[in-house]
């Protein structure tokens, strides 16, 4: 069955979106914050992903594609096929964007999404160039194996990606009650891109945040403490090349002083921030010393 290809077609509205959001924030930084080298930087980015992904992407559907010859059903492209694809996608959408927080091998693929300090529309195009190669979307196998085809599967992927793009934004502050609560939107997005330790890794949704609500992942914005954006260490650069390959350096650094076995697993798959003797610190580290901070702050 051929299936729009929405994320090609979206890119048209992508760019104009970008261009009257940048208009708004000329006229009032509150509404959206530019910045010409940040912004180009993302540009290129989107442009590297794209490439790349041309490249790439036939790593995951070589793989979807054997798997699905063992599939346990055939659920083809029946109107409820549709229906069902939305939220199981979804949902390995989810983990997989945890994995690529908790792990760091799969957060130096995910961390240049997060490298920008300035959260507007463009910073939706800030994508990895490296994320197919490391095998980031094995999280999306078990679909192929229920029975979905692969066409459906690469269909809501982008319906996702598409989504994802409108909700990259500080224009947009709260929507009714009920769609904040099914729906990712720009306010609980703008929790996952904020550096500051309540809102560190939090909010992990695709297009529905009940997935963060059922699995305790989930933080509610608060307007008594604004986000502020970027990555726990900021790599003070707009190259494209710095900001695509920085962290995978940073792992090849580690692994070369490595001491052990266990320490190279430690430095590879352990949570962004892990070392063999806690001077680093994770997420949570960073998040238990600002609770202990506020403990013992005098009232």
């Amino acid at each position: 069955m051929d299936l729009p290809k929405v994320v090609e077609l979206a890119i048209p509205a992508f760019v104009v979106l970008i261009l009257i959001e940048a208009a708004l924030g000329y006229f009032d930084r509150r509404r959206a914050d530019y910045e010409v080298r940040d912004t180009a930087a993302s540009l290129l980015m989107g442009l590297g992903n794209f490439s790349s992904g041309l490249l790439t992407g036939v790593l995951y559907i070589v793989a979807a594609e054997w798997l699905y010859q063992y599939r346990l059903f055939d659920i083809g492209y029946a109107w409820w096929a549709f229906v069902l694809v939305f939220f199981l996608e979804d949902l390995c959408y989810y983990w997989f964007h945890r994995f690529s927080h908790e792990h760091r091998f799969w957060w130096a693929a995910h961390v240049n999404h997060h490298s920008s300090q300035h959260y507007n529309l463009s910073t939706a195009l800030r994508q990895t160039w490296t994320g197919n190669l490391c095998f980031s979307w094995v999280v999306w196998l078990p679909l192929s194996l229920l029975g979905f085809p692969t066409a459906l599967i690469v269909f809501q992927k982008g319906v996702s990606l598409v989504y994802q793009f409108w909700i990259h934004t500080e224009a947009v502050r709260r929507l009714p009650a009920p769609i904040e609560w099914l729906f990712n939107t720009p306010s609980h997005h703008r929790v996952h891109h904020a550096t500051n330790p309540r809102y560190l890794d939090r909010n992990y949704a695709g297009i529905l945040i009940i997935w963060d609500r059922i699995f305790g992942t989930f933080v509610q914005e608060d307007d008594a403490l604004p986000c502020r954006y970027g990555i726990v260490k900021q790599i003070g650069s707009f190259n494209p090349l710095r900001i695509a390959f920085h962290e995978w350096w940073e792992i090849a650094r580690d692994l070369k002083g490595s001491r052990s076995l266990r320490e190279a697993i430690g430095y590879l798959f352990g949570p962004p921030g892990w070392s063999p003797d806690g001077s680093r610190l994770t997420s949570e580290a960073i998040r238990a010393r600002a609770i202990a901070d506020r403990a013992s702050a005098p009232s």
